[in-house]
């Protein structure tokens, strides 16, 4: 009589020892809450938006309470250009008129909110897409930026529109919806004392939230590695005090420094954790969270 095969594929094996690692963190989290910043060059490519999707939808099956904040701008600049509307960019922040702001809303609220809540449901998911307006979400004000002349050395106020900043987060439908199955997918959209609409830039949007409900985790996805050192090395992890040195210092720079002011700024808030992710990773999120291994920068107390 044939003996049974002992050899077992090696993806098999490969699978299980994954899952077996992935447990102590899936019991650890369990009804914690994550923010996940959502946006760069994922959102554009289709395989990667459904890994995305699928990621968020299997956090939530294993206990975690995603909450997706999502981004837009490429998306809004082909809009602006199919209309034929001018826009222009003062230190990385669209300036935006009455004109643009509607399209602005348009883009982030609509469609592109739609195809990610329509992505995680196909997913096997539930997700709600909602606006910073709705319940009140985001309250926001007119955000203000100063610039000095460098040859009059002469300090001027840049009007940037309707770009806003948060004075308020109302986490109270967010709460809400954390005891149910259903995944919140927020457009970074604030509403002004007046009622008016605010552009509000999506990691700022995403830091806010995550301070608010007091996020286990703030994870940003991004076009980037994460944060290198001066010699180009990936920082893996880094405390409150390292990372304001590394700003301090230049070792953060560009576009780089508000990621990590929003990170800052969730832990310092209450969150654990902020994390600065590859999103063009496959699974990126699941490999931050549920190995030892991680990935991408780690900003904690320390």
């Amino acid at each position: 009589m044939k003996k049974p095969d002992s050899q077992m594929d090696p993806e098999l094996l490969a699978t299980a020892a994954t899952l077996a690692e992935a447990l102590p963190f899936m019991r650890r989290f369990a009804g914690e809450t994550f923010v996940v910043k959502y946006g760069g060059h994922a959102m554009g490519d289709a395989t990667l938006a459904g890994q995305f999707a699928s990621d968020i939808v299997l956090l939530k099956q294993v206990g975690i309470n995603p909450v997706v904040v999502h981004g837009g701008g490429p998306q809004i600049g082909q809009m602006l250009e199919r209309l034929k509307i001018k826009s222009a960019f003062i230190d990385g922040l669209r300036v935006t008129d009455q004109a643009t702001v509607e399209i602005v809303e348009m883009v982030l609220s609509g469609s592109i909110n739609k195809q990610i809540v329509t992505a995680i449901n196909a997913a096997g998911g539930t997700a709600l897409g909602l606006s910073g307006k709705d319940g009140n979400l985001i309250q926001a004000r007119k955000l203000r930026r100063s610039k000095r002349d460098p040859e009059s050395n002469i300090e001027k106020i840049l009007d940037l529109g309707f770009v806003g900043e948060p004075t308020q987060v109302n986490p109270h439908v967010l709460e809400a919806l954390e005891e149910s199955d259903i995944i919140p997918v927020i457009a970074p959209i604030g509403i002004g004392r007046d009622g008016e609409t605010y552009n509000i830039n999506a990691d700022t949007a995403a830091g806010a939230i995550a301070g608010a409900l007091r996020a286990s985790k703030l994870l940003m996805l991004t076009d980037v590695a994460g944060v290198l050192d001066k010699s180009g090395a990936l920082i893996s992890r880094m405390t409150i005090g390292q990372a304001k040195g590394y700003l301090a210092d230049g070792t953060i720079s560009g576009g780089m420094i508000p990621k990590v002011e929003t990170c800052l700024a969730a832990v310092e808030n209450g969150s654990e954790a902020a994390h600065i992710l590859d999103g063009r990773v496959p699974h990126v999120l699941l490999v931050e969270v549920f190995t030892a291994r991680g990935n991408g920068t780690m900003i904690e107390r320390g």
